[in-house]
């Protein structure tokens, strides 16, 4: 009885890494009252998405961009900045895949040393963390985004 219940749970345990086919499934999302935020929907909010906004922030002000949302194979990733006075103050991964255990662990480690750096390096141009390659492509591309849109 105890090698049946051992092929059962052997058998059943996925172990699979192929992605899934919709874009949000497995990522970690802003919580919703966060989100009307990031996608400029409440007024004043000095957020600026997609091609809207100008991309011109009074001196001292700060506006915030988002970057395209990037499909990768484990899943999407989408970057914010947060730029003042000409330059980023702040960047984050407001998408990254989280699907499982294993992407869960990479990008609790990867996603913050990805913020730090594009802040230091006021760029795309920014080093991979070993074992999170697919999660660097996706960022540096939604982060170019962002850099593109304010105009840096």
């Amino acid at each position: 009885m105890s090698t049946l219940t051992a092929l059962v749970l052997l058998f059943s345990y996925s172990t699979s890494r192929t992605p899934d086919v919709t874009a949000t499934a497995g990522t970690r999302q802003l919580a919703s009252s966060q989100q009307s935020d990031v996608s400029g929907a409440s007024s004043g909010s000095g957020v600026a998405s997609g091609s809207s906004g100008s991309g011109v922030a009074a001196a001292g002000a700060s506006a915030t961009y988002l970057g395209d949302e990037v499909m990768t194979r484990f899943g999407v990733v989408q970057v914010k900045i947060t730029v003042a006075d000409g330059s980023i103050t702040a960047a984050d991964a407001v998408q990254a895949p989280m699907r499982d255990r294993h992407d869960q662990m990479i990008n609790a480690r990867a996603v913050p040393v990805y913020n730090s750096e594009a802040v230091d390096a006021q760029a795309a141009d920014i080093d991979a963390v070993s074992g999170a390659t697919v999660t660097w492509e996706g960022y540096t591309e939604s982060l170019q985004s962002a850099i593109d849109q304010a105009h840096l």
